[in-house]
């Protein structure tokens, strides 16, 4: 008989079990046992009740049921993200799930848009070429049209939830499948003298646990990779130097809106994401110019409806380990690294990794070195591109007087940030990467959002006429108008579709 990979998932939570759901739901059961150790102990910090849509490509790849899992979570559909004040106080704009307007003659839309406003005509806001801000704006949502051709086909969706039901929804998924749990907490890492590597873990019981790979679900303790292999941290609290989030969870109010909502304070930024059973809040601030009473009040003054608890701190600081794979480790989640909750990539991050191994995952007898190395060059580019992506909301701001928002705004910037910002700025050139996040309608929505304008175009766009871009850009605005007509409420939706069993639900705040 074959030999089998002993893989240990140390700690639950999201990051625990979408690991173990996934590992168990595609690798060839044959060849590797599952087993996940987590202790009731030890809370969960369940960051990010927000997510992206990768999300749903994540559970369609498990087989999950869409309207089982948002019932089970509490979820609610999300179209983007709602920024408010990041540029000056009154400003607000969408970072959408959608495309920005159209390619014509073979340029990105955002050429044309630059060219109409260069040349004078009243081509609007970026804000009015996208279906999903429409949606929107009228709280409305329904399926996107399989018809590409339609103007209602342009767009994706992620799902709000509750991270605690989500984790445990998993840890029955994954349990069902084979995944074996182990209740207890670790006390002691045995690594061979030799190698390095890590050969078994001891429980508080006395029970040993041995492996052949462990996948580190440990949080921002770390345990395997940041404690027992000593991997550098990688400090980013300069150009994110964001370090304390509260969270609170409050009644739900209506309408139920199918967005985020991140509003800029003093210190920092608050977020609204809205469940079916309540609503989830933070704010997210740096202990450099914000005390933790002041954050307090922060909070609840911007909470529009009753707080279910006090405030829950959380203490992080921005970075990444330089490596997430050491040895016979692999780091996922809070393990690996924190960018703090703008934006909601933590959950992506997990699911990124967890489809890069399963891609790269060793066999019994040996781990191969180009596996990690491999991984590890992807895993910087999933942080980096990230990083880059959260310091633009920061660092493009007119909100002057105010201590954190003059810093961001003058702070040196990473390299790969400039080269992005001067070709937008002198092209209209957005990132339009494929691995990693963001893609470039997320960029576009951001720099015009944050004030960051392109003073040129690509001269393809100039074969286009000036009266005919006039009218496609009217024409387009009016499709957009007219698409959302008729489409019901996003609440309206979830009554029918997923409507939560337990109304009151349960579960902690993000």
């Amino acid at each position: 008989m074959a030999q089998r990979l002993r893989i240990v998932v140390v700690g639950g939570g999201t990051a625990g079990w979408m690991m173990a759901s996934g590992l168990s739901r595609l690798l060839p059961s044959d060849q590797y046992d599952l087993t996940l150790i987590e202790s009731d102990e030890i809370g969960t910090v369940g960051v990010g009740e927000a997510t992206l849509p990768h999300i749903k490509q994540f559970n369609d790849r498990l087989g999950i049921d869409e309207a089982e899992f948002m019932r089970a979570t509490g979820a609610t559909i999300k179209l983007g993200i709602e920024f408010v004040g990041w540029n000056n106080p009154t400003d607000r704009y969408i970072h959408p799930f959608g495309a920005f307007g159209e390619p014509w003659a073979g340029v990105d839309f955002q050429h044309h848009w630059a060219r109409a406003r260069l040349a004078g005509i009243d081509a609007g806001s970026l804000q009015d070429y996208c279906y999903a801000i429409e949606l929107c704006r009228a709280n409305a949502f329904e399926l996107p049209d399989a018809d590409t051709a339609s103007i209602r086909s342009t767009y994706s969706y992620a799902y709000h939830f509750d991270a605690g039901l989500y984790a445990g929804f998993l840890r029955g998924w994954a349990t069902r499948r084979g995944a074996k749990r182990i209740e207890g907490r670790i006390t002691d890492v045995h690594r061979d003298a030799e190698t390095g590597h890590v050969r078994s873990l001891t429980l508080k019981s006395g029970e040993s646990v041995e492996g052949d790979f462990f996948v580190d679900c440990s949080g921002f303790r770390s345990l395997l990779v940041g404690g027992a292999c000593q991997v550098p941290w990688c400090d980013w609290s300069e150009w994110l130097p964001c370090d304390r989030a509260l969270a609170v969870p409050s009644d739900r109010v209506e309408p139920l809106t199918p967005f985020t909502r991140a509003t800029a304070a003093k210190a920092g930024w608050t977020w609204r994401i809205p469940l079916q059973h309540r609503i989830g809040n933070g704010y997210v601030f740096s202990s450099r110019w914000c005390g933790e009473e002041e954050a307090h009040d922060t909070l609840m003054a911007a909470l529009d409806g009753p707080a279910q608890m006090e405030p829950r701190l959380l203490r992080f600081a921005a970075g990444r380990w330089a490596r997430a794979w050491a040895g016979n480790c692999l780091a996922v989640g809070l393990a690996s690294g924190f960018l703090e909750p703008l934006e909601s990539t933590s959950i992506f991050l997990i699911q990124a990794a967890l489809f890069d191994l399963v891609e790269l995952m060793p066999r019994a007898g040996g781990i191969d070195p180009r596996l990690p190395a491999e991984f590890n060059r992807l895993f910087a580019i999933h942080y980096d591109r990230v990083r880059d992506f959260l310091v633009l909301h920061y660092m493009a701001n007119s909100r002057h007087g105010e201590p954190l928002w003059d810093h961001v705004r003058t702070m040196p910037l990473p390299d790969s940030l400039m080269h992005k910002l001067e070709l937008f700025r002198e092209g209209a050139v957005a990132p339009g990467y494929k691995l990693g996040l963001f893609s470039r309608d997320s960029w576009l929505s951001v720099f015009e959002g944050q004030g960051v304008m392109p003073g040129d175009y690509a001269r393809l766009a100039d074969r286009l006429p000036l009266a005919e871009l006039e009218k496609r850009l009217s024409d387009l605005r009016t499709r957009i108008r007219d698409g959302v007509v008729g489409v019901p409420s996003h609440g309206d939706f979830i009554k029918r579709h997923c409507a939560a069993r337990d109304a009151a639900g349960q579960g902690e705040a993000a």
